[in-house]
This record gives structure tokens, sequence and C-alpha cells, in this order.
């Protein structure tokens, strides 16, 4: 069976080309369940994978995509039949395996869960990684003790899939939400999703000097990590949280233990990637009860896989913002 896919090779100068290409399914890797992808999402780990940078991709060519949903074409798993619908987050596919920028995809059974009730595909990947992660944060936050008579909590890169996600969630659970986003024209939109106040950067990574500062919030999302996760957490109430999603401003941690220490507040990483089948599914579960999809329309952007290399480019630059899903039958 032919399928088209967006083929990633690497020239003999080191860079990565990307095209459309018609491939044969004898290309795909070995796996229990073979997918008709009907949607998958653009993220920053894919357009890393497309242009060559951060070292993820191991072997060439490629199919980046690291997340997608679709109907199953065969099954070789008793949980999965042909027909049903299906979500695939994480596991490293598009990383070290063929990922969703295709038409098809062949992966193990148990990456993928089965898509909820009350969710299309479309809204799947609407979601995607940014949406599991987001979901995977507040209820690491609930659970260590986040109620929303706390007082405010803060979303660090607002702008972003995951960001924008977590902002809309911990809004329609009842938190009041403090965005922040270095993108002034996003104000009105983050507003519109249920952000209480938008503040710039500046607001929380100017450094006092102070190995503790006033207590501000009762817990934060930090999708951006290094400096303003350390400025971040001296400004967290006693016993508070802040669940760590991302590293966009870098790995390194110039911070302190002081906020840990002293104040009792807990720093909590998420992974979205290797998570267990349970509780992705209830992530997923959760999700489609509590996601708004009209709420979020104007943050999503739709492109084909020839489209894909262009905006790969720009969501490095940070001049993407919510989520962009791809139709790979779009022409």
């Amino acid at each position: 069976m032919v399928f088209r896919a967006l083929v990633s090779r690497q020239a003999a100068d080191g860079s990565v080309v990307n095209a459309v290409e018609a491939t044969e399914d004898t290309a795909l890797p070995a796996g229990d369940v073979t997918v008709a992808i009907e949607w998958a999402g653009l993220n920053y780990k894919d357009a890393l994978c497309l242009t060559g940078r951060g070292g993820l991709v191991r072997s060439y060519p490629h199919v980046a995509g690291v997340d997608f949903a679709g109907q199953v074409l065969e099954s070789g798993d008793p949980r999965y039949r042909a027909g049903q619908r299906v979500i695939l987050t994480g596991w490293r596919v598009g990383e070290i395996r063929w990922g969703g920028f295709a038409e098809m995809a062949r992966v193990e059974a148990d990456w993928l869960v089965p898509l909820p009730r009350g969710l299309s595909t479309r809204d799947a990947m609407v979601l995607g990684t940014a949406g599991l992660t987001a979901m995977l944060a507040i209820n690491r936050l609930k659970g260590d003790g986040l109620d929303t008579g706390d007082g405010e909590v803060v979303v660090t890169g607002a702008g972003g899939g995951v960001g924008s996600i977590a902002t809309l969630l911990l809004a329609r659970l009842g938190h009041r939400v403090v965005a922040v986003s270095g993108r002034a024209e996003l104000v009105d939109a983050l507003g519109k999703l249920g952000a209480g106040r938008v503040v710039g950067r500046e607001a929380i990574v100017t450094a006092s000097g102070k190995g503790l500062d006033k207590e501000q919030f009762a817990a934060a999302i930090d999708n951006v990590g290094g400096e303003m996760l350390a400025e971040l957490l001296k400004k967290v109430a006693r016993a508070g949280s802040v669940a760590a999603v991302g590293n966009a401003g870098g790995a390194a941690f110039p911070g302190s233990v002081l906020p840990l220490i002293l104040r009792g507040v807990s720093l909590l990483g998420i992974d979205s990637v290797m998570q267990p089948y349970d509780v992705r599914v209830a992530a997923w579960d959760r999700l489609s009860t509590l996601f708004a999809p009209a709420a979020y329309s104007e943050w999503v952007t739709e492109v084909s896989l020839s489209e894909l290399p262009a905006v790969a480019d720009r969501i490095l630059q940070g001049g993407v913002r919510g989520r962009v899903i791809v139709d790979p039958r779009r022409s």
C-alpha cells in the first residue's frame, strides 16, 4: 500500500531536507497496530526534528510527528480493532521511530489509547501532547493539594500550546489564572481563555537579588525553565507547588533551594512521554469532559504536510501561538 509522508533526509553537508513523498507501507517500522492518520500535531520537538536540531533523530530517512490520531487499519493486539479511533503521544515516536507526519503509521499497541467519547480526532490533536501535558500538570498540582480558594495560579509561556491550554483548563476548573507572555498581542486572546491577569516576562524574571520574594502565587505551571523557573519559585506561597513542563528558556537552573526548604514549595517534574497507560487514559478522559473546543478555536492553525517545514522554523522562533495541527490528506 502506498501512502504520502513528509520524509526528512540528511544532505551531505548535514542539513535536513524535507519533501512530501509517496512511500510504500513496507517502509513502516514493525508494530502491532497500523493506523490511518487523520490528524497530527506540530510540536517544538517536531520542529527540532524537521530542522535537524537537538540530535533527536537517530537515522534517516525519517518521518517526524510525535503525536497523531486516526483510525485503526490493522491490529495484531486484541485491545484494538479495525475501525477503532485511537490517539498516540510520546514513546519517542517521531524521534527515534517514524511518526505522524504521514497518512499512515505503525506502532506498538501499548503506546496507544482509545479516543474518548466526546472528542473527535481533530479535537484530540488540537489538544495533542500539549493538552496531555497541561492536564498531567494540573492533576499533579491538584494532587498536591491545590484548591480553587488558594490564590492565583501562574502559567508561564502562556502563548504556546501547553500554556494556552493550561490557562483554559485552569479557568474552567475555577482557578484564578495569571498568564505570563512576552507577546503583547496575545493579551486579549488570553483573557478570552480565562486569564484574570496577563503579565510580561519581566514580572517574573526581574531578579530581586533575594533568596525569597513576596508570596504571590498559590501554584504555577512553568513551560520555560531556566531563569524563569528560578525566579518563579521565589514568588510561590508557603506549601505551594510548581509543575515544570518545559525548558524553552534553557535547561540550566540558576536557582536556590531556599523556597523548597524555607517555604516547603514543591517542584513537580512532568513527563508526558513515558506515562503509563492508566495515567494517559485518565488524563484523556478528563480532557474529553473539560476541554471546550469552541473556546480555543482561534488558537488553532491547520496546515498540510508540505507547509510543515516553514511553520517549524516559525515555532522555533516563538512566532506561533497555540496549536498547529496537520491534515496529512490535505494537498
